[in-house]
């Protein structure tokens, strides 16, 4: 496909190189030609590329099977999920759910992505909801703009939530961003 085609989420693969885009961006510098400035995240070792494209260069789009699993638990093995549809139970390690970890909980289904029948990713849903486990009292007084304080939740993930926010509360956070969305 084009460079042209690429969107933000898209996974495409270049060498033997798994690259989700992050970031996206559509560039004309003077008289010069157009460029796709892109924000690549390898999805094997978690290393943000920055690449170029012109508007004519050609992209692998990866070829991905996609099954749904439910998160099961950590162990020193790594993550455990269970197949929805065949019951099995699937090991992946921890370099393959990288900063994934952070948003897992039990009983969560994600998408398990493979490459000829091997697991190479996880794919979060785009909000999940988290139980708050630690954060401080908000200040009275302290609102001038959008005041915000960190919160630790139940996966050990620390968040800026709003001051209104107590210990308990379960929130909704972007996998993508990492940031608080709003209450659950």
């Amino acid at each position: 496909m084009k460079a042209s085609e690429l969107k933000r989420g898209m996974i495409i693969k270049d060498g033997g190189d798994f690259l989700i885009v992050v970031d996206i961006e559509h560039r004309t510098p003077g008289n010069l030609r157009a460029i796709y400035q892109t924000t690549l995240k390898n999805l094997l070792s978690a290393k943000i590329v920055n690449k170029r494209y012109s508007p004519a260069d050609t992209v692998e789009k990866a070829d991905l099977e996609s099954k749904k699993v439910q998160y099961l638990y950590q162990d020193h093995q790594g993550f455990h999920f269970m197949d929805m549809a065949t019951y099995e139970t699937i090991t992946i390690g921890t370099e393959m759910v990288g900063s994934g970890k952070d948003y897992l909980k039990e009983n969560l289904e994600v998408e398990l992505l493979y490459y000829e029948h091997r697991p190479v990713t996880i794919e979060l849903p785009v909000s999940v909801a988290l139980k708050i486990k630690e954060s401080a009292p908000g200040l009275k007084g302290d609102t001038s703009g959008r005041a915000t304080k960190p919160a630790m939740l139940e996966t050990g993930l620390v968040v800026n939530v709003p001051l209104f926010i107590n210990e308990g509360e379960i929130v909704l956070v972007d996998t993508r961003t990492g940031e608080y969305l709003g209450r659950a």
